[in-house]
């Protein structure tokens, strides 16, 4: 009875702890990093509001071609980036990553991440200055540039006069990657001194396809004071207050997607004023303004940030963190196991690196696991065999104080330290197995470098479910299953694999055990079959493993097959 107990135990700890662990790390323990400095209700100075500068689109959505046909255009043309910036308002509105499609298809676009206001998903940033009494640009700016075109070697700098004394420049430059660097210059020809305070903002309609989970962030998200902050969703500042701000020391704010990144990064060593702010609809920005400047007459002063905008690759992001931008690496929302998840993907990168199939790459990740796990799994095998040398005992004890249920209980704990047998040391690696599981889950959930990953025949993305449902013959048929029901070939793999696993162990003495162990298998297959194609490839061939070492012990120690014969 103690055994079935420690047996079902395991069973639902392992389940709550798999499934119900995203929800506690993101939301009962969302503080895993240091509490920031935050001020609710937008109570610093006003920045872009909402319907001025940012949020300004128009109530009739056109056709993107004819928008951008409508006003001057610089191109921007990198590696990484195709785009190009609008002179009217200053604004970097046209985005276009050429290293990334939409989908699987071979004739898919590309991904668009950038659009400009009065199309559908509007998506831009843009840079201007407040100052009071100070006659400043605005969304309907005509700008003059210098430069043909924005790429790694040929910056872009747009001028605008006010016509009383002050000249505003905005100087734009591109790495390989990503970056963009804006230099924010105002030169002040006036007789008198002036105030001036630069901002950027980034602004965007609608919400992304991947929605806010239990396990992936996306949405508002900045860094501040050292912490990376996640508190904040589109569903927070729906539901009020509208202005969320914060104030701090270097760091960024933006936007993040499951994949792509949008993000306002001023100078490292600066003090500067984020928020984020609701507009009209499911209109959405954030902002930064940086420290206030008293210009004399004849003097100018210039103010750097930097604008992000692309893919969150791991690599790139660290590169960036080398150079100095605080927990950039962050904007990936790894989550309570961030410091077993970089390892799992750094290993799995560089398999990948020298194989050149993911899939593949994942399989020899899960015989490095196997290889490191093998010693904990001997001892488990030693562990079954003590136990079930002691059932007899076990079995005498539960009939001769079947009346007196606390002194069974002390002598079950005799008969342990007794035997040296620990009930629960079998259990021990799949608590080990745990981590490893949900580290490669969120791996394959967050990374961009597992997106769209072929393996073999009909799996073209290791990062998506199983396409080969069984309930519609694989495709033939014109309907798609629910989701509890879409089982693919490898959650069926996975379920036939977990059965025969279970059938190499020794029969279990304990009708209760031995249903358990044989419902199990299929519970499994279903509970899996909508998770990444990638994760249950690492399954399976867990269970493989598995079995093939269980095979390999029990030819050296056949007792430990051996069923236990009854009283």
């Amino acid at each position: 009875m103690d055994d079935k107990k420690n047996i079902i135990l395991a069973v639902l700890l392992t389940a709550a702890i798999l499934f119900g662990w995203p929800y506690v790390s993101h939301y009962v323990f969302p503080a895993a990093n240091p509490p920031v400095t935050k001020i609710e209700g937008g109570k610093t100075t006003p920045v872009a509001a909402p319907g001025t500068d940012a949020a300004d689109g128009p109530a009739v959505i056109r056709d993107r071609a004819l928008v951008l046909k409508d006003s001057p255009r610089i191109a921007i043309r990198t590696p990484k980036l195709v785009g190009s910036i609008n002179l009217k308002g200053a604004r970097i509105d046209d985005i276009v990553l050429p290293t990334y499609k939409d989908t699987i298809d071979k004739n898919s676009p590309s991904v668009r991440l950038y659009s400009p206001s009065g199309t559908q998903d509007a998506y831009f940033a843009g840079f201007g200055w407040q100052g009071e009494g100070l006659k400043t640009p605005t969304r309907d700016t005509l700008w003059t540039a210098r430069g043909s075109a924005l790429t790694p070697t040929t910056p872009v700098t747009l001028t605008w006069n006010n016509g009383a004394g002050q000249l505003f420049e905005i100087r734009l430059s591109v790495d390989d990657n990503y970056m963009i660097t804006a230099a924010q210059k105002v030169s002040n020809t006036a007789a008198g001194a002036i105030g001036v305070k630069p901002y950027a903002y980034i602004s965007r309609t609608g919400i992304p396809k991947d929605p806010d989970t239990w396990t992936i962030h996306v949405g508002p998200m900045g860094v501040f004071n050292g912490a990376a902050n996640y508190d904040v969703n589109y569903k927070d500042l729906d539901e009020g207050p509208s202005t969320q701000s914060f104030q701090s020391k270097g760091g960024w704010i933006g936007f993040t997607d499951k994949y792509w990144l949008s993000a306002l990064v001023p100078a490292a060593d600066g003090d500067f004023a984020g928020q984020f702010r609701k507009g009209a609809g499911t209109q959405y920005q954030a902002d930064v303004a940086l420290g206030s400047t008293m210009l004399p007459p004849g003097k100018a002063a210039t103010q750097t940030l930097r604008l992000f905008v692309g893919a969150k690759e791991v690599k790139t992001l660290e590169a960036y963190q080398d150079a100095g931008i605080p927990l950039f690496d962050r904007a990936i929302d790894w989550g309570w196991f961030y410091w077993f998840e970089k390892p799992i993907f750094a290993l799995l990168h560089w398999l990948f690196e020298h194989i050149g199939n993911f899939g593949v790459a994942i399989i020899c990740l899960t015989f490095v696991v196997r290889a490191i796990m093998f010693p904990v799994a001997q001892r488990q095998f030693a562990s079954m065999a003590a136990m079930r040398a002691v059932q007899p005992k076990m079995k005498a004890l539960q009939e001769k104080y079947k009346d007196d249920k606390q002194q069974l209980q002390v002598k079950m704990m005799e008969l342990y330290k007794q035997e040296k047998v620990n009930p629960l040391a079998g259990c021990l690696p799949i608590f080990i197995q745990i981590p490893i599981f949900f580290a490669l889950y969120k791996v394959l959930q967050l990374t961009i470098e597992m997106r769209h990953q072929p393996f073999v025949l009909w799996i073209k993305d290791l990062s998506a479910p199983d396409p080969a449902h069984i309930l519609n013959l694989f495709g033939y048929l014109d309907f798609q299953p629910p989701a509890f029901l879409a089982i693919g070939v490898l959650a069926l793999l996975l379920g036939i694999s977990m059965y025969f696993q279970f059938k190499l162990n020794p029969a279990q003495m304990d009708p209760m055990q031995q249903q358990i162990f044989s419902i199990m298998p299929w519970m499994m297959m279903f509970i899996m079959a909508p998770f990444a194609a990638g994760l249950l490839v690492y399954w399976i061939t867990n269970n493989c493993l598995s079995m093939a070492q269980q095979w390999w012990l029990y030819r050296k120690h056949p007792v430990q097959s051996a069923p236990v014969p009854a009283k």
